[in-house]
């Protein structure tokens, strides 16, 4: 029988931001940057991940990511199981007091990787994540791009179970999150990862600002309109996946 999701639950007091991208990407550089730009500000930070945001989390985290293999279904629904008891635990108290929620990873990285690069059904892995988290979405979800091999240099010879997986995988994995951006444009911030970190994070938060005008002590006086790191195009890539 097709899972028919929730719809979208209500707003809520705090803010809930998602960072994406590719392996290497550089998501929790950026999570950890508006971390402690947030807090210079005066509020509440809660900074997590998925998976492994919680207790349970971890130990779901060491089987998907250090493990042996996992069969595609599982690895989705193991997935799911992490985020609903995140969001249920962690998240959804969090942003119920008012504070902003950072995650380095949530459900689109599930339709990226088991929807796209492992040729499941995109709809069924989002309707399993809105299912196991009474459809909460980010309010804002920043994307990362990365290339495969670009993602593959800076990890550094570092790989877990999925980073090990091909070149072809990682290059699904980044189409997957490019196809999702292109839906839902009001929802993503989708940001070259080859541009250096302090800019990504000054175009971070001058979104954060047009978006919420009581973030706009993120942006100092006079960068309000500074131009925004655009998306590195796929066709600008080199035969092979490498970022220029």
């Amino acid at each position: 029988m097709p899972i028919t999701p929730p719809s979208p639950t209500p707003g809520h007091a705090g803010l809930f931001v998602a960072f994406e991208g590719g392996d290497g990407a550089g998501k929790s550089t950026q999570a950890g940057l508006l971390r402690s730009a947030l807090e210079a500000i005066g509020r509440e930070v809660v900074l997590t991940r998925e998976p492994g945001g919680t207790e349970l989390g971890a130990a779901i985290r060491q089987v998907l990511l250090h493990g042996d293999h996992v069969a595609p279904r599982a690895e989705a629904l193991l997935f799911a199981a992490d985020r609903a008891h995140h969001v249920a635990t962690v998240v959804r108290p969090a942003l119920d007091r008012g504070a902003v929620v950072l995650t380095d990873r949530y459900l689109d990285s599930s339709i990226a990787y088991q929807g796209q690069a492992r040729a499941l059904s995109q709809d069924d892995i989002r309707d399993i994540s809105l299912w196991a988290t009474e459809g909460l979405l980010p309010d804002l979800t920043v994307l990362l791009d990365v290339s495969a091999g670009e993602g593959r240099s800076r990890r550094a010879g570092v790989h877990d179970r999925l980073e090990r997986e091909a070149d072809a995988f990682h290059e699904a994995v980044r189409e997957g999150f490019l196809l999702l951006a292109e839906r839902e444009p009001g929802r993503y911030l989708v940001l070259d990862a080859a541009t250096e970190p302090v800019v990504l994070h000054q175009a971070v938060c001058r979104e954060l600002a047009t978006r919420h005008p009581g973030l706009s002590a993120l942006v100092p006086v006079g960068d309000e309109r500074a131009p925004r790191p655009a998306c590195r195009s796929r066709a600008a890539d080199p035969a092979g996946g490498e970022a220029s």
